[in-house]
């Protein structure tokens, strides 16, 4: 017979002792990533920097997904950055190299190969962005001329934040819940979330009607598009499945948004890095090289149409590029034909993946647009209200939501899972 069940999934978290392991593990590296975001490297002058950030929206969109970590300019202030730089190199090269798409085919295996790889290449890439970070903060009188010693302290502090950060993740995923580099995201983005809130009411005036109409506005506009990321998220494409052996009917869900929330981080890794540059060279003595820094920082812009169709058109390819990567139509359609099952219709084999690829590629059609204009969204709100301070808009509430929900569904299904096995002889 079969035990009671409790009345709510999120009650019998804490019964269940291998959930209430992972939940607690989770909390904790989140509390250790949030106490290591106020360990500042040292030789920064933080106050003009946080000065710098608050001029420039782009660094502070940028501050808001690393969690406060670069105005405070902590020891992690590279966040993630280099790991999803190298996570989306290899993604590249598994349609671009032979031996790493064959690495990519040999299961758990070569998952295991492809991300020790890429954890070796975040290396050199946040050398890399170390020495630019440097760069970029004396050109703008943010730190002085440093020695030897001091320069290989700086980068070295930089480095060993990005493998903290790595680490981090890494341990979420294996014994925590959730995805890591999705949870770290999130919890700066919640993080900042209030002292965006606080900053926005600190300066706005409330006797101006104008400004209390625009406040109304982007209130309305925020909460139509937690309706629609909800709606969107939940929505499936049922494809029916039938079993001959079986007589058994059951369907095959794909997601309109198969993908989650990993495009538009990849797209705001990369989409940044032009203007990153362009602050860097703006500097230089050479006047063709300056103006040719100021018009990228004019054009890409993140309230500007030239940056709000790049960075829409750049959500839309990650979002396709993506979904060919965790979604294959011919793996499905073998594991279909090996299990004796197939799409009534539709004959087993190249005609069943043929039809997968049909609606997949429609399905994800949906989601790339939908993604694409959630990301762009707080560019347009921005242009039509006036307000800059909340400037994390869309992008931010999508991946809350997003983990959110992936969150609790991994936790239904634990709680699922612990009910069905619950039996009493």
């Amino acid at each position: 017979m079969k035990r009671n069940k409790l009345s709510s999934p999120l009650l019998k978290i804490f019964t269940i002792k291998n959930l209430k392991t992972r939940l607690l593990y989770t909390a904790l590296i989140l509390v250790f990533f949030r106490l290591v975001a106020y360990v500042p490297v040292p030789g920064i002058n933080t106050q003009l920097l946080s000065l710098f950030f608050q001029q420039s929206q782009l660094l502070s969109l940028l501050d808001i997904f690393s969690g406060g970590t670069l105005a405070n300019f902590s020891i992690i202030a590279l966040g993630l950055n280099p790991y999803i730089n190298a996570s989306v190199l290899f993604q590249l090269l598994t349609f671009v190299s032979p031996k790493i798409e064959a690495l990519s085919k040999e299961g758990e295996y070569g998952r295991a190969k492809i991300a020790q790889y890429t954890r070796i290449a975040t290396i050199p890439l946040s050398l890399i962005q170390s020495f630019a970070v440097y760069a970029i903060l004396q050109s703008q009188g943010l730190i002085g001329q440093l020695d030897a010693i001091s320069l290989v302290t700086f980068v070295l502090s930089l480095i060993t934040g990005t493998m903290i950060m790595m680490f981090l993740g890494q341990m979420i995923d294996d014994y925590g819940l959730g995805n890591g580099v999705s949870m770290i995201i999130f919890t700066g983005i919640v993080s900042r979330l209030p002292v965006s809130l606080l900053k926005t009411l600190g300066s706005t005036d409330f006797t101006d009607i104008k400004t209390i109409a625009s406040i109304g506005i982007f209130a309305l506009l925020s909460i139509a598009m937690v309706f629609l990321i909800v709606l969107v998220e939940e929505a499936v494409l049922k494809v029916p499945i039938h079993y001959a052996k079986r007589g058994q009917q059951t369907f095959l869900p794909i997601k309109i948004d198969t993908t989650g929330v990993m495009p538009i981080i990849f797209a705001v890794s990369l989409a940044s890095g032009p203007s990153m540059i362009a602050q860097f060279t703006s500097q230089m003595s050479n006047p063709t090289i300056q103006k040719i820094s100021q018009f990228i920082l004019t054009t890409l812009n993140t309230s500007s149409i030239p940056y709000i169709i790049f960075y829409f058109v750049m959500v839309f390819v990650f979002t396709y590029f993506y979904s060919s990567v965790v979604f294959k139509p011919q793996d499905i359609a073998d594991n279909l034909r090996k299990s004796g099952a197939f799409i009534p219709g539709i004959r087993p084999g190249d005609a069943t993946k043929k039809r997968l690829s049909f609606l997949i590629n429609r399905v994800v059609f949906i989601g790339a647009f939908f993604l694409a204009s959630i990301a762009v969204a707080p560019s347009i709100v921005q242009n039509l209200t006036g307000i800059t301070s909340l400037t994390i808009g869309g992008t931010g509430v999508l991946i809350v939501i997003s983990v959110i929900i992936e969150l609790s569904r991994k936790v239904e299904n634990a709680v699922e899972m612990y009910n069905y096995d619950e039996f009493v002889f």
